[in-house]
């Protein structure tokens, strides 16, 4: 497992140097939207329409994030469950976004797109979302104001710690670590 600094935009060529378990330092432009952005940006493209951004290689944190405060760029961002997603991950990989950011497990489904698509899944750590505000130098609304907190942001990171938990193999470090653990402490008593 390695520590590396990486900056966006996450192409196919960056993407496949990643491998589940790396600790990532990621600086950069990345998109902010939640389960109604999603669905709202599928059925866009549904009606064969553009998104409000570009998706090339795009990566997108599962966020809401709180008003700011002032003098902050953006209030507390921490990472939403990433499953409340799946059901819209294939499709916005299948328009070329590639990176996608949040907490917990996914679906095969999604797993399969990640690796048709040259995926990668970074974990955040779920908690600490004033802590990875810190890590937003730049805010900018770009679409569906209506959403609220799941209103399409633009945000430009620096050095946002995440994990990589899925690679673009599908190597799974939920998986992984959970048989490494098990490995390396059997027969341990507790």
């Amino acid at each position: 497992m390695e520590r590396r600094h990486i900056t966006l935009p996450l192409t196919e060529e960056l993407a496949r140097t990643l491998h589940a378990g790396d600790q990532v330092l990621l600086t950069g432009t990345i998109y902010t939207s939640r389960d109604a952005g999603h669905a709202r940006m599928c059925e866009t493209l549904a009606k064969g329409e553009e998104l409000p951004f570009d998706p090339t290689n795009a990566t997108i944190y599962y966020v809401g994030p709180t008003p700011a405060k002032p003098g902050q760029v953006i209030g507390s961002a921490g990472p939403t469950t990433s499953g409340r997603m799946d059901a819209y991950a294939p499709t916005m990989m299948s328009v070329g976004a590639r990176g996608m950011i949040g907490k917990g497990a996914r679906l095969p489904e999604v797993i399969e797109a990640m690796k048709k698509y040259s995926g990668v899944y970074f974990g955040a750590i779920g908690g600490a979302g004033a802590l990875l505000a810190r890590c937003v130098k730049k805010a900018e609304l770009i679409a569906y104001e209506d959403l609220g907190a799941e209103a399409l942001r633009k945000l430009y990171v620096e050095d946002m710690p995440l994990v990589v938990i899925i690679d673009c193999e599908g190597n799974n470090l939920y998986e992984t670590g959970r048989e490494d653990y098990q490995r390396n402490h059997s027969g341990a008593v507790g």
